[in-house]
């Protein structure tokens, strides 16, 4: 099943574009701003967008040019008829294609297949090796980003490392001594302790309640891992 964004800061313009794409089996995620599409795009996996270009707080163009750099999944704006100007601009910054509104139902459709076939024959559908999320926990290993439900999170390199290399695997448990060699490329000579310290602190920024974790798990005995 493909999964379509839309965003738009007309509600009605929104509910009726999930009610088209749904017809064809599409999941929709919704958003009605670009800051809102962009945390979208962080956390899920979404194959198409369909953005209009005037809304508030982060415009289609802004929040496009801001998705160009780490995503090439197609963009399709919606645009009013007087908006030519924004189209070229648009299609200059990366959009794919862009349709006008009211829009056609049947016109609207075609071009998403279009879209979508594009892309998957072009090989956008293969999982971004460099991009791992489970629940609200995002990380780009291009970027070095980190962000928590969108929000972004400011991780210390040993932090960061220590979730990038339980993120790649996730359910699996690691000793401290594990982690420690994994991460720090080393023997720890007794310094496993220094592990947990940095998994208080990952807990601290990453765990809405640190002393029950959601994410970062104790297995006790065992070590931690982190729970997909």
């Amino acid at each position: 099943m493909y999964h379509i964004l839309v965003c738009d800061d007309e509600k009605d313009i929104v509910s009726a574009l999930e009610i088209y794409l749904q017809a064809d089996g599409y999941k929709i995620y919704k958003a009605y701003n670009g800051r809102e599409a962009l945390a979208i795009m962080s956390e899920a996996e979404i194959h198409l967008v369909l953005m209009d270009i005037m809304m508030p707080e982060l415009d289609g163009i802004a929040a496009m040019t801001e998705l160009r750099k780490h995503s090439n999944v197609p963009v399709i704006l919606l645009t009013a008829k007087g908006e030519d100007t924004d189209k070229v601009l648009g299609l200059t910054v990366g959009a794919d294609d862009y349709i006008t509104k009211p829009f056609n139902p049947v016109e609207l459709q075609a071009r998403v297949r279009s879209q979508l076939r594009r892309y998957m024959q072009l090989g956008g559908g293969q999982p971004q090796t460099h991009i791992r999320t489970i629940g609200g926990i995002s990380i780009n290993d291009k970027s070095k980003e980190v962000s928590l439900d969108g929000e972004p999170v400011s991780l210390t390199k040993i932090e960061y490392n220590i979730l990038w290399f339980l993120m790649q695997h996730p359910d699996e448990v690691f000793s401290p001594k594990e982690i420690y060699q994994n991460v720090w490329r080393d023997n720890p000579l007794g310094n496993e302790n220094t592990v947990a310290v940095h998994i208080r602190h990952l807990r601290e920024k990453l765990e809405y309640n640190p002393a029950d974790p959601r994410y970062l798990k104790a297995v006790w005995g065992r070590g931690y891992k982190m729970e997909g």
